[in-house]
């Protein structure tokens, strides 16, 4: 299944009561569908799933697959730190009609690489669907190592890997170690480039939100080998890039929606909005790109 270049990690809209806003996650679709978007991840880090309830992940699974039927790829983030709940989660999520599922590197309890592989090759086993693993080290203490990836890309329907750790020299080693049809996305806007550059597919992006059509067109300029092209657009965005991670994600990004007028309201603590220094920051990068 071709999950597409552009991915964006969906952030998850609230109402002013912090309940899921389930009309504007509709909305929210469509923007991003519109603005260049081919696969849309749900409750992901960017959607804020450790505040998520399990009926709250399942009711947007079904609202955004809805939404973004025959349009957009949807991706559910249905991994955590305990292996049975992914499991659970995932054959949930796959009876909704998900193309396919993210699994995060456990976080917290700080499995070894044997038990990585296990827990993976164990949430793969219990489903149909693709898998996405999502290696972002900074969040989760735990590197998921080339080597784990490479295993676990002999899985079948382990198709992708999320790859956040910045390591372009892992991303190479991957690279060179696994099919053409196993999948590596940058996780991080900033260095879209150059994971493409040692055999990346693509991005799963935050920013996809806010700028999505210049993404798109960066990646698809690189992909047709107009590399001078895709680095001038590289260069325009890399204020949005940095603003956008002024602080924890996604606090800044929900923010510029916001100021964009595409309402998705505020977090959820332990999040708390950005300060007046930091909506600074963000409000300069989106007038320097026009957004705002």
């Amino acid at each position: 299944m071709e999950l597409g270049r552009l991915l964006t990690a969906m952030v998850t809209p609230f109402d002013t009561d912090l309940n899921v806003d389930y009309k504007a996650a509709e909305r929210l679709v469509q923007h991003l569908v519109d603005t260049g978007t081919q696969g849309i991840v749900v409750s992901g880090t960017t959607g804020e799933s450790p505040t998520l309830t399990t009926a709250e992940k399942l009711e947007l699974f079904r609202v955004v697959k809805r939404a973004a039927a025959g349009k957009a790829a949807v991706v559910a983030g249905t991994g955590n730190y305990c292996t049975a709940e992914s499991i659970e989660l995932s054959r949930e999520a796959e009876q909704i009609g998900v193309d396919a599922v993210m699994l995060v590197a456990p976080y917290y309890n700080k499995p070894s690489q044997e038990g990585l592989y296990q827990h993976f090759k164990a949430i793969a086993g219990s489903i149909g669907i693709p898998v996405v693993l999502y290696n972002v080290p900074t969040r989760t203490v735990t590197n998921i190592e080339p080597q784990t990836i490479i295993r676990l890309a002999e899985i079948p329907n382990i198709a992708a890997v999320k790859e956040a750790s910045k390591n372009m020299e892992a991303a190479a080693e991957i690279r060179g170690a696994t099919p053409e049809s196993f999948l590596i996305y940058s996780g991080d806007d900033g260095v879209t480039l150059p994971i493409m550059s040692v055999g990346g597919h693509g991005i799963i992006s935050v920013a996809g939100h806010l700028a999505g059509a210049m993404i798109r067109q960066m990646v698809d300029k690189f992909a047709a080998a107009d590399t001078a092209g895709a680095l001038a657009l590289h260069l325009k965005l890399m204020p949005l890039f940095k603003a956008i991670f002024v602080t924890t994600n996604p606090v800044p990004v929900k923010y510029a929606l916001n100021r964009m007028g595409i309402p998705v309201g505020g977090v959820r603590l332990p999040l708390v909005e950005a300060s007046e220094k930091e909506k600074g920051v963000v409000d300069a990068a989106l007038q320097g790109l026009g957004l705002i």
